[in-house]
C-alpha cells in the first residue's frame, strides 16, 4: 500500500522522511521510550535512520507496518510515532510513543483516533488490538480514552530487554 498522509485539527500524519531522524533519535533518549516500547536500549543515532529510513517504509511496501509519524501543524514538531500493525486477517495492533514534551497536551489521542479510524475505514478491519507492559498506565489511559476494552492481563508475554514482562491487552471492534 502506498503511504498515506492524515490531518487532524493540530497534527499532520505522514510518512517519516530521511530529515526526521534528529527528532527520532531525540525522543527516543527518553528512558519512559525505551523502558515501555522495543526500541533498542540504548537507542543510538543509526537506529534512528534506520527507523525512518528503512523500517516505516519497508512496512508500508510489505502492507504489514503502517508507521507515521505525528507533527504538529504548527510549528512541525515531532509528536510521536503511531503505527498499526497486522497481526492477523482483519486483526491490526495500534502501538505507539510520544516524545516527553508533547505528552499531557491531547495530541497523542488525537493522531491515535486518527489512525484508528483511517485503519477502520482503509484497512479490512474488524478488530484493533493494544497492547501495553503492565505498569505503562499513560499507554492504558490513552487506549481507554480511545475505547479500547482492556481485556486481561498475559503473564510474562514477551521479553523487554531480556526480561518477561506482563502485558495488557484490549481490544476495539470496528464501530
Amino acid at each position: 500500500m502506498d503511504p498515506v498522509t492524515l490531518k487532524t485539527a493540530r497534527l499532520l500524519l505522514r510518512p517519516f522522511a530521511p530529515s526526521d531522524a534528529d527528532a527520532v533519535y531525540a525522543a527516543c533518549q527518553d528512558a519512559d521510550i525505551q523502558h515501555y516500547t522495543p526500541v533498542p536500549s540504548p537507542f543510538r543515532r543509526e537506529d534512528a535512520e534506520k527507523y525512518v529510513n528503512e523500517t516505516a517504509p519497508q512496512g508500508w511496501s510489505t502492507d504489514r507496518d503502517y508507521i507515521l509519524g505525528a507533527f504538529r501543524r504548527s510549528d512541525g514538531a515531532l509528536v510521536g510515532s503511531f503505527c498499526l500493525t497486522r497481526l492477523s486477517e482483519g486483526v491490526y495492533e495500534l502501538g505507539y510513543w510520544a516524545a516527553k514534551e508533547q505528552r499531557g497536551q491531547g495530541y497523542s489521542a488525537e493522531a491515535a483516533q486518527a489512525l484508528c479510524d483511517w485503519g477502520f475505514s482503509a484497512l479490512p478491519a474488524h478488530r484493533l488490538e493494544w497492547w501495553a507492559m503492565v505498569g505503562n498506565t499513560a499507554s492504558r489511559a490513552l487506549a481507554e480514552k480511545l475505547g479500547f476494552e482492556v481485556e486481561g492481563t498475559l503473564r510474562q508475554r514477551s521479553l523487554m530487554h531480556g526480561t518477561p514482562r506482563d502485558w495488557w491487552v484490549g481490544g476495539l471492534l470496528r464501530p
